[in-house]
């Protein structure tokens, strides 16, 4: 039989379902198991607890799954691949060895090392290093500064004969490409098939969001109590099928792979990343059996010589409350209470001398507050006030922590008090991203306390010059005599990369693509997203994916900073997408019927 590899992805983020391991382990007929873990939020997280703590600073919930489950992955000769660690991979390493010595069962475990750049974070700051899209310079001080590893170094620890493989900051498809590089042999310069492997990895790499979490039909979605983790089965061409345990719950189709393959990407034609540039523009989804979709179709090109590297800093200090209001004239009330909290307090600020805040937001919630402009509901008779605000000095932040209590008296009726007590008072911390040469990063493979270096592959390095034109979306044929709501026509899911947030759409028949994209030109979105755009730096830029019949549109600094730096109620532009779907979109009638 022609080899295949299978891997299982049982976690997408520091917090995932502790049952995802276990089914796939039990079910799944693996090869390799991954884990993926980490983001910009959750780096500044651990770089905070290994301050803390010198052993803290990796994903604990990685030793904790996996520690009941070692017998039967040596058993099954599973290999295991997680970028768990975090700031402090050694340390996840060593409470690992812990558990593997607890159960009697002998892995090797191996840590890629040379991710982290704090410790060379002077030398960094006489480099010129710039924010690559602000152009702002390395702020002072940074909690955390790790380089996006490529998939090399772990290639390396496979090579070297590690059962367990645990990294610090890679990219999150790295963990699924390198060992499909290990097992197949491939070239650092099969640039298709190395992007078919990054494509399985990106597919996978956010757990169930492939297999029908997040997906638009959700009542489609069967059983989400026992939702099955995905499984890609891979060929030495690099074409692949995504799956899911037998008799799991969820739903695999080309729509629910589709909206994962339009997640958090940028240009689909240039995705960059450290051991391939991807064009993913012609990409096709075919069903192939129940709950299996093939995929192939994506191109390589070499990467760029430079590494991107996300660094984290504090920026003042951040509080939200929140508090129930109820009663006639509940939105009417929140508004007046959230202003009156907020003015009393920027008094009492003036009085003693401090700034005042550096930002607030207000979020009337239960008002359709994400909606913008688009909000319909303005007679509800309970909301929740949310309140957020920003300042430089923590005892200020304090004091409004404090006097939002007053409210329940001295205020408006049917204040409930505030949920969950009084808000507690945290650093803000903001993202900031550059770029760097490969040759800062130092890569060593450390398996079993014996220290390998590893060297980067001689490569061939990205011409810009080179990089594929956008495709332009064909034009509609006939005339547009009715309108319809685009979740009639099409699938859609959002996401965040730092303040940026993408919103792929996929039509649901070839046929209709044509009048989304006229429809949903850069400018509409614009005016249609307006309310989360920044006023001066927010823009939206689209390109089509014939494979699939899809858009991707990129709204550059929509998400009020990202991540924990984001005072809103959605600072990952998740729901970015829901507001999309209601956009009425002009089509045929005999479009309209069938949809309707």
């Amino acid at each position: 039989m022609t080899k295949t590899v299978r891997i299982g992805c049982a976690s997408a983020f520091w917090g995932d379902t502790s049952t995802a391991a276990a089914q796939l382990v039990e079910g799944a007929r693996l090869d390799y198991l991954v884990f993926d873990y980490l983001a910009e939020i959750t780096m500044s997280l651990l770089a905070g607890a290994r301050l803390k703590d010198p052993q803290a600073g990796y994903a604990t919930d990685f030793v904790e799954v996996l520690a009941p489950l070692l017998g039967r992955i040596s058993q099954q000769h599973i290999r295991v691949i997680s970028n768990a660690g975090g700031v402090n991979p050694l340390a996840c390493a060593a409470a690992l060895q812990g558990a593997c010595e607890a159960a009697g069962v002998p892995l090797k475990i191996a840590v890629l090392l040379g991710d982290d750049l704090q410790p060379q974070f002077k030398q960094l700051a006489t480099r010129g290093v710039q924010e690559m899209f602000s152009g702002a310079p390395l702020p002072p001080m940074c909690v955390s500064t790790n380089a996006y590893l490529g998939a090399p170094g772990i290639v390396e620890a496979l090579r070297l004969g590690a059962d367990i493989v645990i990294t610090g900051r890679v990219v999150d498809s790295a963990v699924v490409s390198a060992a499909l590089v290990h097992e197949f042999g491939w070239s650092w310069q099969d640039y298709d098939k190395l992007a078919q492997a990054a494509l399985a990895g990106h597919i996978i790499e956010c757990g169930a969001q492939c297999t029908g979490g997040n997906f638009t039909d959700w009542r489609a979605v069967p059983d989400y109590e026992h939702i099955g983790f995905p499984v890609v089965e891979v060929s030495a061409d690099g074409q692949f099928t995504v799956g899911k345990p037998e008799g799991s719950g969820g739903l695999v189709t080309p729509l629910t792979v589709g909206e994962q393959l339009l997640y958090e990407i940028g240009n689909p034609r240039a995705y960059l990343l450290p051991d391939v540039v991807c064009d993913f523009s012609q990409v096709k989804l075919q069903q192939h059996g129940h709950h299996l979709v093939q995929v192939h179709g994506a191109k390589g090109l070499p990467p760029s010589a430079q590494y991107k590297v996300s660094a984290t800093y504090p920026d003042g200090f951040r509080c939200t409350a929140s508090c129930l209001i109820a009663g006639i004239d509940a939105v009417a009330k929140a508004r007046r209470v959230s202003d009156a909290i907020i003015a009393r307090t920027s008094e009492m600020f003036s009085q003693r001398g401090w700034a005042p805040y550096s930002e607030v937001n207000i979020e009337l919630l239960g008002s359709e507050a994400t909606y913008g402009p688009h909000g319909q509901r303005q007679d509800s008779r309970e909301v929740v006030i949310k309140l957020a605000v920003r300042h430089p000095n923590k005892h200020a932040l304090i004091l409004f922590s404090r006097e939002i209590a007053q409210a329940a008296t001295g205020m408006a009726p049917g204040l409930t008090g505030i949920v969950g007590g009084r808000p507690t008072v945290y650093p803000l911390i903001r993202l900031y991203s550059f770029l760097i040469d490969k040759t800062a990063c130092a890569l060593e493979v450390d398996l079993q306390g014996q220290r390998h270096a590893c060297p980067l592959p001689a490569l061939d390095h990205l011409d810009t010059a080179t990089l594929p034109v956008p495709f332009a979306p064909p034009k509609p044929q006939g005339r547009a005599d009715a309108s319809v709501a685009l979740v009639k026509l099409a699938v859609a899911r959002s996401g965040d990369k730092g303040n940026h947030s993408n919103i792929g759409v996929m039509a649901r028949s070839p046929d209709y693509l044509p009048w989304i994209a006229e429809a949903l030109t850069p400018e509409v979105m614009v005016d249609w997203m307006s309310h989360v755009l920044d006023p001066v730096h927010g823009r939206v830029e689209r390109w089509y994916l014939p494979g699939t019949h899809s858009l991707n549109f990129l709204l550059e600094n929509a998400l009020g900073g990202g991540g924990v730096a984001s005072l809103r109620i959605d600072p990952q532009g998740k729901a970015f997408a829901q507001q999309l779907l209601e956009i009425q979109i002009p089509v045929p009638q005999s479009i309209a019927d069938q949809v309707n």
